[in-house]
């Protein structure tokens, strides 16, 4: 438990408010120059002035705290998370609190970092950067490679003397802070700019190692979004190989060291020839294949000579020949047998004019044989009506008699 500091003010002793609220201040000011205090911040207030305004709490109480415009500001703060703060007290007279001005902030401790990027990655992962369709291939022999990182920094040094050892390339640097509150503004700004003048075969996004909360930057959401909406291959090379940044789950391919990036952007020197002469041998034995192949079908092939050629033709024309003289006295056959046909077509018209003329005769003699005269012959008579129709009754009145010889009038 604190000692608890002897009171200086006798109970005598009367003061003006502000008096007294000046009092206060310097005492508040005096215990507590320089303070750490670790809590979770809440109400997070962004004023036009560009002061920030918060709450630090735990359990059981909560401090007024401000960060005072200009104040540098090394991590994205965010109502939940648990940080240590480093300032001084003070007390503001005009609404009779106290509150701490913060100098520094630092995350406390790196479980609650791992905490706060867990809860990030789903978020961003749960929006699709992470998807594995969204990945692209890396170029095979990229001409122009860009890089974002300090200029300053082993990494790009790294990077330039791997480049140089395995397959030169022209190299582009987008110079940007790796590591401090501008870093992920300017990270982002770089693989924008590569994207936007579209210059570069692929981009190389890098840092050396270093703790956990330098390493911060390359977590941040506008870093994470810039490396997932970049249409040229990104290779993320941050930290060592331990070390997973949130740009890593979003950038094309991921990188265990800057080092390592330069090895998987370009070939090497040596495998590029062994692949030459790989290619090289199986080109030349596919064509020795090829050639004994070809070879083996030469030699079951049988030549013929011209005159065997020529006798084989002549062989065919005579088959030829001999199916059309078929043919052709077929066709003449069939001719000879029409033209016979018609040559006997008058007898045949003649016979059949006979034949009609018989069986004419014949039907005349039936009709004679049939005819009502012959009746009259042997003694009948027809008596008719008036309307010449033939009365078979005593009803009618008759008109007429008609024998064989000839008709009576009534």
């Amino acid at each position: 438990m604190l000692p608890k500091p002897e009171p200086f003010v006798q109970p005598d002793m009367i003061f003006s408010v502000t008096d007294a609220s000046q009092l206060l201040k310097k005492v508040v000011e005096t215990a507590f120059p320089e303070i750490r205090i670790r809590g979770e911040l809440s109400q997070i207030t962004h004023a036009t002035s560009g002061h920030l305004y918060m709450t630090i709490k735990d359990a059981n109480a909560a401090i007024n705290a401000i960060i005072w415009r200009g104040t540098p500001v090394n991590l994205k703060l965010e109502e939940g998370i648990e940080v240590v703060i480093t300032g001084h007290f003070t007390t503001y007279p005009a609404r009779s609190n106290y509150q701490i001005i913060i100098s520094s902030i630092e995350m406390a401790g790196v479980g609650a970092i791992l905490k706060m990027l867990e809860e990030r990655k789903q978020k961003l992962a749960a929006e699709g950067l992470f998807d594995a369709s969204r990945k692209k291939p890396l170029p095979r022999f990229p001409q122009t490679i860009g890089v974002v990182t300090s200029p300053t920094g082993a990494a790009f040094q790294d990077i330039q003397n791997r480049l140089r050892e395995r397959f030169p390339v022209h190299v582009l640097l987008y110079p940007a802070t790796v590591q401090g509150a501008t870093a992920a503004a300017e990270v982002a700004a770089g693989i924008e700019y590569f994207n936007r003048m579209n210059n570069v075969d692929v981009i190389i996004v890098a840092r050396g190692g270093g703790a956990l909360e330098d390493l911060l930057p390359f977590s941040e959401e506008v870093v994470v979004r810039a490396a997932a909406a970049s249409h040229i291959p990104l290779i993320s090379g941050v930290g060592h190989e331990p070390d997973w940044m949130l740009i890593d789950f979003a950038a094309d391919v991921r990188a265990p060291t800057p080092t390592g990036a330069a090895e998987m952007v370009v070939p090497t020197k040596i495998s590029l020839v062994q692949e030459l002469d790989n290619l090289s041998h199986r080109l030349t034995t596919a064509f020795t294949n090829r050639l004994v192949n070809l070879k083996r079908g030469l030699s079951t092939v049988n030549i013929k000579s011209p005159k065997q050629v020529l006798m084989e033709q002549s062989q065919r024309l005579d088959d030829i020949a001999r199916t059309m003289n078929i043919i052709i006295d077929k066709k003449l056959q069939y001719i000879h047998q029409r033209i016979e046909l018609v040559s006997r077509f008058p007898t045949i018209l003649e016979n059949k004019l006979l034949q009609l003329n018989q069986s004419v005769n014949h039907m005349g003699q039936m009709l004679n044989s049939m005819s009502y005269k012959n009746v009259l012959q042997r003694g009948y008579a027809i008596v008719r009506d008036k309307n010449n129709d033939i009365i078979s009754t005593i009803s009618a009145q008759p008109v007429s008699i008609e024998f064989a010889d000839g008709v009576i009038k009534l």
